[in-house]
């Protein structure tokens, strides 16, 4: 896994125990949930950033599920090098 918060173990038990689909619809919540906070953040003047660290962290630990559902770690891995080399080049 990309970030290595969970273990290959803990995704398959978790998928295992839940199901593909739920799992795939709690990222959609996690990621919902922090871009609420972060639009808080923004908006808001909100003195949130503990909430921010709390929603990343759970979006990290889920994209470490749909990475392990889709078996994409070398094609995200090789997508993330590409796109920062891009970055590096506008910069």
């Amino acid at each position: 896994m990309i970030y290595k918060y969970t273990s290959k173990e803990i995704c398959e038990k978790t998928i295992k125990n839940w199901g593909r689909d739920s799992q795939l619809m709690m990222l959609l919540e996690e990621m919902s949930e922090l871009q609420k906070e972060v639009l808080k953040n923004m908006n808001r003047n909100k003195d949130n950033v503990k909430e921010i660290a709390e929603e990343t962290a759970d979006v990290l630990i889920m994209l470490e599920r749909l990475i392990y559902i889709y078996q994409i770690e070398d094609l995200v891995t090789q997508q993330a090098e590409f796109k920062v080399n891009r970055l590096k080049q506008y910069l």
